[in-house]
């Protein structure tokens, strides 16, 4: 524009170049910013990993292509096929359709119609600003310092909730139940649960199949629920049932005395238990040398946490809560009658426990024929005392006259960590975040149970990995930012105007916290990966505003019109509001790819938002202050370092 309003002397593509060239660096360099600010997520292991490192895969490789694209084939493309004369040919209506889709018009940037709107707005505020420098930082950082209370009330969590669209029941009850029992329980709660008209089929299951990988006692349940479509569920304001809602209900209707529930969702639960171990949120590992002693200090952990705000349930596993049946053989007795031990061993085997003498063949199926008692002859001590030995003799004698039986209690499954003998206290939180229920729950523990010597306790779940990723974070962040500020130094050669530039990561957690507040969400490792992401934003957006309060000095030194303050000023102006329009479009370009996000739902949306929520919320504040306190600081510097005692009226 200013090339034609000179009367278009210089060849069009010298001028097209040397604009490239003025812009080109500090372009190419915020994208290699955004690009390095993802570092941080290459360092997560585990899921967390898994769930992010493709996010930071793509959008680093896409940044660091487009931050050579723009210096190489950006400029190719636009010398090429920009086109600067218009056409003038015949008809006039196509020559005018032709220049305005092909060579377009240039407007002086005072008359262009969304300038103008801008320049109204801006400028007085940019004006009062300057002529309030000190003020405005002032300002800005007591809104800076409003973050602090804020960030102390978000909560903490490992992740956000990731709807699965299924709901995995878990109740815990006694151990000790036997199949017959386990088996009425597990029907009673399948039919209460499909007695809920969200729900379309239900699966439960009690025991364990024969593999390690999953040791899992009559006590311990699985009940996999299967819901209908969201559209076929009840209504409320309008709206489906939200899902947790629908788990309170069930947990209502569900309780049953001698069980506690705790509820998750089935892919959930696989990863949480081949994580840590533990299948609710929280999970607090008790290890010591004596499981009864164990077992103690976890009823008392039961007992104490359960009046903790945000406990739905808790259950300390009964380590010694096993039910066992000896036989005990009497060897004198034995010796009488002309037995052996084994003789009497493989009796009761067979008689009591049973023994797979052969296999079915039906079709491709299997089934192996297992031969013992009748249960009426082997469901009580008196029965058992009945079974009948056969001695070499061939008389025969009865179990009761050469074995003593005994029930006896012990451990049901012995757990082993850290060299140590370990139990577990379950609790399932609802309605709180994991951080702050942990820390009361730590007070609560630390202040009313003494643990004896040799004994000590593990927080695990979800809280475990927690604290894993943010000690990394503590790491590799600030790592990150002292790369950025390396970047922006080789762009601006300048640590002043570097620390000008990270002044945005500030401003923009003003309006990250701010908004995360309003939002209710939690800090989480998705929220974290936002504010990571939102640092290369902040980056580019600082990196521009600065170019061009530099761009519009730099001109004014030229051009000999830096004699006073008020020329300061006005070159300040210049550069402030004359580019508020490409600083507005950088902005609302990257906001408003995110809005989409905001809005969805289903599988995914619940961490998508938690991602794009803290760089909304950043952008907004991030581009407010650096329209409001760059150009204070930049008029400071100028004035009070780099020109003082230089101009008139200083």
């Amino acid at each position: 524009e200013e090339w034609e309003a000179a009367g278009r002397r210089e060849d069009p593509r010298a001028v097209a170049l040397k604009a490239l060239k003025e812009v080109a660096p500090s372009v190419f360099f915020a994208l290699l910013v955004i690009a390095v600010s993802f570092l941080p997520i290459f360092t997560l292991l585990d899921q967390e990993g898994r769930l992010f490192k493709p996010l930071a895969w793509s959008k680093t490789f896409a940044m660091a292509i487009a931050a050579v694209l723009v210096v190489t084939v950006n400029p190719a493309i636009r010398l090429l096929f920009v086109r600067t004369r218009p056409f003038a040919g015949r008809p006039r209506w196509l020559a005018s359709v032709a220049n305005a889709l092909l060579v377009g018009r240039y407007f002086p940037e005072e008359k262009h119609p969304v300038s103008r709107v801008l320049f109204h707005l801006y400028e007085p505020v940019c004006r009062f600003v300057l002529s309030h420098a000190k003020a405005t930082i002032f300002a800005a950082l007591l809104l800076m310092a409003s973050i602090v209370p804020i960030f102390l009330r978000l909560g903490s969590e490992f992740m956000p909730p990731l709807w699965e669209g299924q709901i995995l029941y878990m109740p815990i009850t006694m151990p000790g139940i036997s199949v017959t029992e386990a088996q009425k329980l597990l029907q009673t709660q399948d039919k209460i649960l499909k007695g809920f008209p969200e729900v379309d089929k239900v699966f439960g299951k009690a025991g364990r199949i024969e593999s390690s990988t999953d040791p899992a006692p009559f006590s311990m349940m699985e009940t996999v629920v299967l819901l209908k479509p969201e559209s076929e569920w009840r209504k409320v304001n309008g709206r489906p049932i939200h899902h947790e809602a629908l788990i309170e209900k069930m947990d209502q209707a569900l309780k049953i005395p001698g069980t506690t529930n705790s509820w998750t969702m089935p892919i959930k639960n696989r990863i949480d238990m081949l994580s840590t171990g533990v299948r609710t949120p929280i999970g607090i590992k008790v290890l010591g040398a004596d499981l009864k002693e164990i077992d103690q200090i976890g009823m008392a952990l039961e007992n104490l946490l359960q009046d903790v705000p945000g406990t739905r349930s808790i259950f300390a596993e009964r380590t010694q809560g096993g039910y066992f049946l000896d036989f005990d053989l009497k060897r004198d007795q034995l010796a009488r009658y002309g037995l052996s031990v084994q003789e009497a061993q493989m009796t009761i085997q067979s008689a009591i426990g049973g023994e797979n003498i052969t296999t079915t063949v039906e079709g491709r199926e299997r089934y192996s024929v297992n031969v013992r008692y009748p249960r009426e002859l082997r469901d009580d001590v008196d029965e058992l005392n009945r079974v009948l030995i056969a001695t070499p003799s061939g008389a025969q004698v009865t179990l009761g006259q050469v074995a003593e039986i005994i029930l006896r209690t012990g451990p049901s499954m012995i757990r082993n960590e850290n060299g140590l003998l370990a139990g577990y206290v379950y609790v399932d939180v609802a309605g709180r975040d994991i951080g702050s229920y942990v820390e009361e729950a730590k007070k609560k523990v630390a202040g009313e149970l003494k643990l004896p010597e040799g004994y000590s306790l593990i927080w695990s779940g979800q809280y475990e990995n927690m604290l894993r990723v943010r000690e990394r974070l503590k790491i590799v962040v600030p790592l990150a930012l002292f790369i950025i500020a390396l970047l922006l130094y080789f762009n601006t050669r300048s640590w002043v105007k570097t620390g000008i530039v990270l002044l945005a990561v500030p401003f923009s957690l003003v309006g990250a916290f701010w908004l995360l507040l309003i939002l209710k969400f939690n800090l989480s490792i998705a929220v974290w990966v936002g504010m990571i992401a939102l640092m290369g934003l902040d980056a580019e957006t600082g990196v521009l505003m600065l170019l061009f309060l530099d761009i519009a000095y730099q001109d004014a030194m030229r051009g000999g019109n830096m004699r006073s303050i008020s020329d300061l000023r006005e070159a300040i102006v210049h550069g402030a509001v004359r580019r508020v329009r490409p600083k507005m479009m950088t902005v609302m370009a990257a906001m408003l790819g995110l809005l989409p996000i905001m809005f969805s739902h289903g599988t995914g949306g619940d961490v998508m938002q938690r991602i794009a929520a803290p760089m909304i919320g950043g952008l907004i504040s991030s581009f407010a202050l650096e329209l409001l306190v760059y150009p204070a600081v930049f008029y400071i510097w100028k004035s009070r370092f780099e020109l003082k005692g230089k101009l008139a009226g200083s």
